[in-house]
């Protein structure tokens, strides 16, 4: 007797077709999204919001492949009676003659298709602070500065019903029973019941300070201002989510500063003239008094549009040079308004000087001339050291 056998096979992927696609598309938003994160960090509206909304971003449609036949009916290479001449236009770099929506005037030709993809500020966060971190950061403990964790350590017979450990609870009833002549669960006795207990642990962690000081002085105009703010929203933030206890003072300067609020910090301005050193003296001020630099990090950041008093220059590089002593890195920011097309013009200011007369391995600074590059001051300061070295820092 003759025994016949079908052999058939079935593409199961073809099933998750709709899974696959829909990952890829995922995929595709986050590499767009990651790839206009300079763009996406400075929007105004996630700068003055309250840092939990949800934000759009226009992406260009994608699409799947496809063959496209005679686009734009023209002659390609390879076609034709011959009639082509030297110097016309077969196609360019785009993949087209003229390219979608290109020219002068309104423009007879078709555009892109694009949608906009919705990411809360938590989840732009997380690309932008992917690998970014306090550099110079040292193991240095303090007993006050634990993290408290919990973690289910051991089992018991007795505890809160709450914490009943069902797995290990049906396993002694199967046991009990078993050794009965009765290999099944129920019935489950008190004696069965065994409850999940946990310990308290204490968990050193690295104490750290930045203080973060503004110029708010006359001279910051409308563009400074949103610079600063936009930079310190975001290291706010980076620094918050990745660490546990960071401590953040808020330092706004003039002629003369003080110490204010995190909201007086994003919102109010001030006039008058511009006197960087009060500044200074102030955050070291703050850290012979609290901060003591062998049990805490130190991190000084300041932001200014590089405008100061010429009398106070010499006394202003005096004490960068003493914040370095005690800190881990000294990061100096400066907002030139000039490259964002503002019509005035200065030229010296504290960023030459200081990259003139300071010359020290942690002392980083930078200048931003436009809204996109708020992401490369970020990675200046807190990127890796070759991605902080593409980043354009000036590191002496």
């Amino acid at each position: 007797m003759a025994v016949r056998f079908t052999v058939t096979s079935e593409d199961w992927s073809l099933h998750r077709q709709g899974q696959m696609d829909q990952e890829r598309h995922q995929e595709k938003v986050r590499e767009a999204i990651k790839n206009n994160l300079a763009d996406i960090v400075s929007q105004e509206n996630i700068i003055t919001s309250d840092g939990r909304r949800v934000i759009r971003v226009p992406i260009r449609s994608l699409n799947e492949y496809r063959f496209r036949f005679n686009w734009q009916k023209r002659e390609h290479v390879g076609q034709g009676s011959g009639s082509t001449r030297a110097g016309d236009v077969i196609a360019r770099e785009d993949g087209t003659a003229e390219g979608p929506g290109r020219g002068p005037g309104a423009g007879d030709m078709p555009g892109h298709d694009y949608y906009e993809a919705e990411i809360t500020v938590d989840d732009l966060g997380e690309l932008i602070f992917e690998d970014l971190g306090l550099p110079h950061l040292d193991p240095r403990k303090r007993p006050d500065l634990t993290s408290r964790q919990y973690r289910w350590e051991d089992v018991r017979k007795q505890g809160l019903r709450a914490n009943i450990d069902k797995k290990r609870t049906m396993l002694e009833a199967l046991k009990r029973n078993s050794l009965r002549g009765v290999p099944r669960i129920h019935p489950i006795i008190p004696e069965d019941l065994r409850y999940k207990t946990w310990e308290e642990r204490y968990r050193p962690e690295t104490s750290a300070v930045v203080l973060a000081m503004m110029d708010t002085s006359g001279s910051m105009g409308e563009f400074e201002k949103y610079i600063a703010r936009a930079f310190f929203f975001w290291m706010v933030r980076f620094l918050r989510s990745k660490y546990d206890n960071v401590q953040i003072r808020f330092l706004a300067h003039s002629t003369e500063a003080r110490e204010v609020t995190e909201e007086e910090f994003f919102t109010k301005g001030e006039s008058g003239g511009t006197r960087c050193s009060s500044v200074y003296e102030l955050a070291l001020r703050l850290i012979e008094e609290e901060y003591p630099p062998g049990e805490y990090n130190l991190y000084p950041f300041h932001f200014s549009d590089g405008d100061n008093l010429a009398s106070d220059n010499p006394r202003a590089v005096e004490l960068v040079k003493a914040l370095l002593e005690v800190s881990n890195l000294f990061g100096y920011g400066e907002i030139d308004g000039h490259g964002a097309g503002l019509s005035y013009y200065r030229s010296s200011t504290l960023y030459s000087l200081y990259t003139r007369e300071i010359r020290h391995p942690r002392f980083v600074a930078t200048v931003i001339r436009s809204r996109n590059e708020v992401l490369d001051a970020l990675r200046a300061f807190f990127g890796p050291r070759e991605v902080a070295a593409l980043a354009g820092r000036e590191e002496r």
